[in-house]
């Protein structure tokens, strides 16, 4: 009898509601919640653009649609990174 190989069972990064306020991310067995006031990129977004997360390595995450980068520190600590990009 075989068992199966260890790894790769993770769910992938999926955005699992979005409000008015932010976006609730379940990502590695965490729940992170970007807020619009501190992440306005996703604020204007379509759904589709917003869901559409990918996790290129453990703890970062791309939205491709939007050409986003986060990591999961920057939205769990975000005063950590006082630098912030300009939201046109």
């Amino acid at each position: 009898m075989n068992s199966l190989a260890h790894g790769g069972g993770t769910l992938p990064a999926e955005a699992a509601n979005i409000s008015g306020h932010g976006i609730w991310l379940l990502a590695g067995g965490r729940e992170l919640f970007p807020p619009h006031q501190r992440f306005p990129w996703f604020k204007d977004q379509t759904v589709a653009a917003i869901t559409h997360v990918e996790e290129p390595s453990p703890g970062h995450f791309y939205r491709p649609d939007i050409d986003v980068d986060l990591s999961a520190e920057i939205i769990a600590h975000p005063e950590r990174f006082p630098l912030m990009a300009k939201c046109a």
